[in-house]
């Protein structure tokens, strides 16, 4: 028999459900458009790919066969075209006319006056069931039917991640996939989809910053800066310093970066981090044997857990009982 871990609770007092890699949370706009996000919070520096970016566009696909030629098509979920960079505009017009000449379909692409903001993109896939739609190109799933009065445990076995919703003894006979979570970042995020619109990335809910370093010339850093251990759960070999003002934990990073460039033999990773709430659940989630940790944010308790298995391509799917009743969420790992 699955040896069965539990990795901690979450509470979803909307009923709505998201799934998404947790490293690309700095885009998630909540109630507001998109075009709001500053792509650099996200990690986009390069000032005209951040201005193609914030000049994207949604598409909805109109006409007698828009449903035939969205799954034809076969760019997005859905029939929205989300986040179309400026540039691609004209191309994307393109293709999709040229697609629908070629299968005979009658439809368009009509562009939106407005960006859909993230939190209606969730109830859109809610109110179909549960689905999938991109962010800036990164998936999402979404779905709703989730308890909203009881907390709901998040747990890992050797082929994935459930969430059990249904209650018990409640048997699952058929299982619905939503859509793939990509993860660049290793770790998959659990939460809330009210919640989410709370949520600060980068941002310091406290004004402080940690500044922490480790590498081959750690010991050399350490002399050379009077960094001692950073001595938190599950930073041991750590150097570094916590809770200071963010301008000088910036001065202090900055200077760490220029010492290791000075030198290409000084082999040095330097982490900046806010004390934000990603920082907040990622520091719980390096104190945790499982790797895992949660953090309450907007009324809700969210969970953080590393995969495992690196970065790549992972199935959410929807366990249903004989009655078509949502049982459990499921992540699944490649076997």
């Amino acid at each position: 028999m699955e040896e069965i871990y539990g990795l901690g609770e979450i509470t979803c007092p909307s009923g709505e459900l998201v799934i998404v890699d947790g490293g690309h949370l700095g885009m998630w706009s909540g109630e507001d458009s998109p075009a709001l996000v500053d792509p650099g919070a996200f990690g986009v520096q390069d000032p005209a790919v951040a201005a193609d970016m914030g000049a994207a566009t949604d598409f909805r696909i109109t006409g007698p066969d828009a449903d035939t030629a969205a799954h034809s098509f076969g760019r997005q979920p859905g029939r929205t075209l989300h986040d179309i960079p400026a540039s691609g505009v004209a191309h994307l017009v393109e293709l999709f006319g040229a697609h629908c000449r070629e299968q005979g379909l009658d439809a368009a692409l009509e562009a939106r006056a407005d960006r859909v903001p993230h939190r209606e993109r969730v109830r859109r896939c809610a109110e179909r069931g549960g689905g999938c739609f991109l962010m800036n190109g990164v998936p999402v799933v979404a779905l709703g039917g989730v308890p909203r009065d009881r907390p709901l445990p998040v747990l890992a076995t050797g082929s994935g991640i459930v969430v059990p919703v249904g209650p018990s003894p409640a048997v699952a006979v058929k299982s619905v996939e939503l859509g793939e979570i990509r993860v660049d970042w290793a770790r998959l995020f659990f939460g809330d989809a009210d919640a989410l619109s709370a949520w600060r990335h980068e941002d310091p809910v406290d004004g402080l910053a940690d500044v922490a370093f480790w590498g081959a010339a750690e010991a050399d850093a350490a002399a050379e800066f009077a960094a001692p251990e950073l001595g938190g759960p599950g930073e041991q070999g750590v150097k570094g310093w916590t809770g200071l003002p963010v301008p000088d934990a910036m001065r202090l990073a900055t200077a760490l970066f220029d010492w290791k460039d000075a030198d290409p033999r000084r082999r040095l990773m330097v982490d900046f981090r806010p004390h934000s709430h990603h920082w907040q659940i990622m520091r719980a989630v390096r104190a945790s044997a499982l790797d895992s940790g949660t953090v309450q944010v907007g009324g809700a308790r969210v969970l953080c857990a590393m995969t495992g298995q690196g970065d790549g391509w992972f199935p959410v799917s929807a366990d249903l009982d004989p009655t078509g009743r949502l049982v459990s969420v499921r992540v699944s790992f490649p076997v």
